[in-house]
């Protein structure tokens, strides 16, 4: 249950007596929401308010409030070590922090409703995260320039990871070559004495990505589509561009499904 306090909750007395096994008790007409203090609990028993019956006498009982209708309370009886016993009309209720208010604060992670202590952490930049609902455990810092990455297979759902290297990798090519998607964000180096062709597929790329072309070799690289997808550039024919010159380069840039522009040096 999710525990709710209130700073300005006022004392009343019972409207009539109630029994030792009494699931329920009434306060003084128009109490129940100074008791309350402002306090609301939500449906279904699912949260507790505390308070004290016969508070600083021999017949003290803690009791949890679980719901209110006016002036009546749901309760839960014998709580913070009292036992249910009975009460007569008038006597006191209050709003009281218990020992079982403290023990919860000051409880290990290991029990379901327990708070979080500070031992949990050790080190300089440790984190507090999920295993699982209601479980808190301890994620220790990763090493200098890692990254917190989610991770379903992971214990606690992330892990520190060493961030994929940003430089390029190279698939070089000495004759004509349709992209895979293993391309994306390679250079593709095209090298021949004779003209090359680099073929775009359709199917395969997703908007965003990018593959960097580059003519190496003497011979002409043209840059063409598959019969069915769609490319653009500032060609002068712009939906088949070449690489102007030996050493030239390009990026070809999947701008949405099956279309493509091309920008770079080409003609």
């Amino acid at each position: 249950m999710t525990r709710k306090y209130s700073s300005i909750s006022v004392e009343t007395t019972l409207a009539s007596g109630i029994s030792n096994s009494a699931t329920t008790m009434t306060v003084a007409a128009g109490t129940g929401s100074a008791l309350m203090g402002g306090v609301t609990l939500a449906a279904g028993n699912v949260d507790q308010f505390t308070v004290a019956l016969d508070v600083d006498t021999q017949n003290e009982e803690v009791v949890f409030i679980t719901a209110v209708s006016t002036d009546t309370f749901t309760i839960v009886r014998g709580r913070a070590g009292t036992s249910a016993i009975s009460h007569t009309g008038g006597a006191t209720v209050k709003h009281v922090l218990t020992s079982d208010d403290l023990n919860f604060y000051t409880a290990g992670v290991a029990t379901a409703d327990a708070a979080v202590p500070e031992s949990i952490v050790t080190a300089k930049a440790d984190l507090l995260v999920a295993s699982a609902s209601g479980v808190v455990d301890n994620l220790a810092v990763g090493t200098n320039n890692q990254v917190l990455t989610a991770d379903s297979t992971a214990t606690l759902g992330v892990k520190w990871a060493t961030p994929t290297d940003a430089n390029l990798t190279f698939n070089a090519k000495t004759a004509n070559y349709t992209l895979i998607a293993s391309d994306v964000n390679k250079l593709v180096t095209m090298s021949d004495a004779g003209t090359l062709t680099l073929t775009v597929p359709n199917g395969v790329f997703t908007t965003g990505q990018q593959i960097n072309v580059q003519r190496l070799g003497a011979g002409a690289v043209q840059i063409r589509n598959d019969g069915t997808s769609v490319l653009t550039s500032t060609g002068t024919t712009s939906t088949a561009p070449d690489l102007r010159a030996q050493f030239s380069a390009a990026t070809i840039i999947c701008t949405s499904s099956n279309n493509f522009t091309v920008i770079g040096d080409i003609i």
